[in-house]
């Protein structure tokens, strides 16, 4: 009888512990996300790009643009950290941010090195200029482009890690090559290892 007892409290705490681990949504930019401290977690990319959104509407740069509302393209991101990024996590929610705002829009046309994010838009405008007996441009030309770096530090103390990430960008005015916004954003995380919730 005992025997039995001890064996059904174990398969029960065997049975809770396991429902207790189970997989679960929770919101991208809520409290119970997993806290990494020597990675860049998805809350840290919605941080960094609301404060640096919220920067740019309020620095009026936009609204003092020639053609409203203003058109910006996407340059060079450096990443200088230690992990492989995908640096769209940054730029891909500042753009939509910004497009929602009505204070700018984003070319899709224009890109590093002529190549473009959607070839069939550039062929297509490119056509549309040439019909209309224009030189064959693709499309509206851009009057700012958005670049910036991605930079870690590093350091411990004892079996504590702090790991900050350093989010720089600059929004550069084509016509003079003149930066005329900048921000920085800078997350610092410490701990002895990964959480949930922060």
């Amino acid at each position: 009888m005992k025997v039995t007892i001890t064996l059904l409290f174990s398969l029960s705490f065997l049975f809770l512990a396991g429902c207790g681990g189970k997989a679960r949504y929770v919101d991208s930019t809520g409290p119970n996300t997993i806290v990494s401290v020597d990675r860049i977690d998805i809350q840290d990319w919605s941080r960094a790009a609301d404060q640096m959104v919220q920067n740019l509407l309020a620095s009026g740069v936009l609204d003092r643009s020639e053609r409203q509302p203003a058109v910006l393209a996407v340059s060079r991101i450096v990443n200088n950290t230690s992990q492989q990024v995908d640096t769209n996590l940054l730029t891909k929610k500042i753009r939509v941010a910004l497009n929602q705002s009505g204070k700018a829009v984003t070319t899709t046309t224009v890109g590093l090195g002529g190549t473009a994010e959607d070839p069939l838009a550039k062929d297509q405008a490119a056509y549309e200029s040439f019909r209309s007996g224009g030189d064959g441009d693709a499309g509206v030309q851009p009057g700012y482009s958005l670049s910036g770096r991605l930079i870690e530090t590093y350091i411990t103390a004892g079996s504590t890690k702090q790991t900050t990430f350093s989010f720089q960008l600059s929004l550069t005015e084509i016509k003079t090559g003149l930066a005329v916004w900048e921000d920085e954003v800078d997350i610092t995380k410490q701990g002895k290892k990964n959480a949930v919730g922060w």
